[in-house]
């Protein structure tokens, strides 16, 4: 009974150290700089002039698009630093909106982004890591970068129309008004 009993303990114990040798391979494997994740060429959408120049005073949304660019095509140490950065930035993006941008559009593309950025910071910080996984999530927060790229541009331009369209409209008031008073003095 006794050697049953050792002998059982012997092969738990004998099976546990082959797991965390397996464990040590994958942890070597990911910390080899070979491996890219991402798109190496990936290019962040461009914001449209009145975009750009609107969202200046948002620094913030600079050095979050930086973070975008840099980790795509990163390896697994960069990606975990680039990952943890992401997520600080989206969350001060998401409480630092200026007033200008400010709308529902907006504010949903940001929860998107800063929920995207965060569950990339999970999977590179997981024990258990998957490169499927990790592929996944950056193309995610790639795509919602594009989306709220693509809204701000959407914004400043629609709002760019309903400014020329307020100017013509005064404009034509005015130049109803000069005909109204014309036709008076004569």
């Amino acid at each position: 009974m006794k050697y049953l009993l050792l002998f059982i303990i012997s092969f738990f114990v004998i099976l546990g150290c082959g797991d965390s040798k397996n464990e040590d391979q994958n942890q070597q494997t990911f910390s080899d700089s070979s491996y890219i994740f991402g798109n190496p060429d990936y290019k962040v959408p461009a914001l449209s002039g009145i975009a750009k120049e609107q969202a200046a005073s948002w620094t913030i949304l600079e050095d979050f698009l930086y973070e975008v660019k840099n980790v795509n095509g990163s390896n697994y140490e960069k990606l975990q630093n680039h990952a943890k950065q992401l997520a600080e930035y989206s969350t001060s993006l998401f409480k630092d909106i200026p007033d200008t941008i400010n709308n529902n559009q907006i504010s949903s593309r940001l929860v998107v982004l800063e929920t995207r950025s965060k569950l990339l910071q999970q999977v590179a910080f997981q024990s258990n890591f998957d490169t499927l996984d990790i592929q996944n999530s950056l193309k995610e927060l790639n795509v919602a970068v594009e989306n709220f790229i693509v809204q701000l541009n959407e914004k400043f331009e629609k709002d760019k129309i309903d400014l020329q369209r307020k100017d013509n409209e005064q404009q034509e008031l005015k130049s109803q008004q000069k005909k109204s008073d014309t036709t008076k003095n004569k």
